[in-house]
């Protein structure tokens, strides 16, 4: 029941759903989320903690730079919160244009993109 009431509380900020969805798209560094969402960088680290925790995403540190990519496991209620997200926003308007605004965001070089966050 705690990994479903981790589930829900993650999926209760518009932030994380549009965080958990551009990752849809493969692994992001956390200056790509930030830069998509517009928020600040620890306001992010943050949501992504949630997510975390919650197991809807999974971390890698490669140097000072942290990578984020989908998780849960086949089964778990993070894999049917993800699966049951997908589904409920397959057609919303936000999460097309957080996913052009991720094809362009992924087009900027990452050290660049990182230095403006302080994270280079």
């Amino acid at each position: 029941m705690r990994e479903l009431q981790a589930a829900a509380k993650a999926l209760s900020d518009p932030s994380r759903i549009r965080a958990l969805m551009a990752l849809q798209g493969g692994e992001l560094c956390v200056c790509q989320i930030i830069e998509l969402l517009g928020l600040a960088p620890s306001t992010v680290s943050k949501h992504m903690a949630v997510l975390s925790q919650a197991g809807l995403v999974e971390t890698r540190k490669e140097g000072r730079w942290v990578y984020y990519r989908l998780g849960g496991q086949s089964g778990s209620p993070a894999a049917g919160a993800i699966e049951w997200a997908r589904g409920a926003l397959a057609d919303d308007e936000q999460i097309r244009k957080d996913a052009k605004a991720i094809r362009a965001i992924k087009r900027i070089d990452k050290k660049k993109l990182c230095a403006r966050y302080g994270r280079a």
